[in-house]
């Protein structure tokens, strides 16, 4: 069985490091993420390699897993603290929110 919080945990490290090809190996090649600048979802690893690497061109995004939990539905449930900065880093947002994925 996979341990989904250390994977989780394991992404949003890598995330945070912006460090795409160490986070890409993470996903699926089917990869479904929301687009959370422009709505919408992302599909496959190149589109979030896109998606992230505009992002990241923009705004600095912190974001650390608080809770992880596995949903009867199969998904993983992630609780998330936000903290989104401009390029200077002023701080744009700063937020708890839920993600989900499976």
């Amino acid at each position: 069985m996979v341990n989904n919080d250390a994977l989780v945990r394991q992404l949003y490290e890598g995330f945070n490091r912006r460090d795409i090809p160490a986070v890409l190996t993470l996903l699926a090649e089917n990869v479904d993420w929301a687009n959370g600048m422009d709505g919408g979802r992302v599909h496959g690893r190149d589109a979030v390699r896109a998606y992230w690497t505009k992002q990241w061109a923009a705004i600095a995004p912190q974001v650390d897993p608080m809770h992880v939990t596995q949903r009867d539905d199969g998904a993983t449930a992630v609780e998330v603290h936000q903290v989104v900065r401009d390029l200077e880093g002023k701080v744009l947002l700063m937020r708890p929110s839920g993600m989900f994925s499976k």
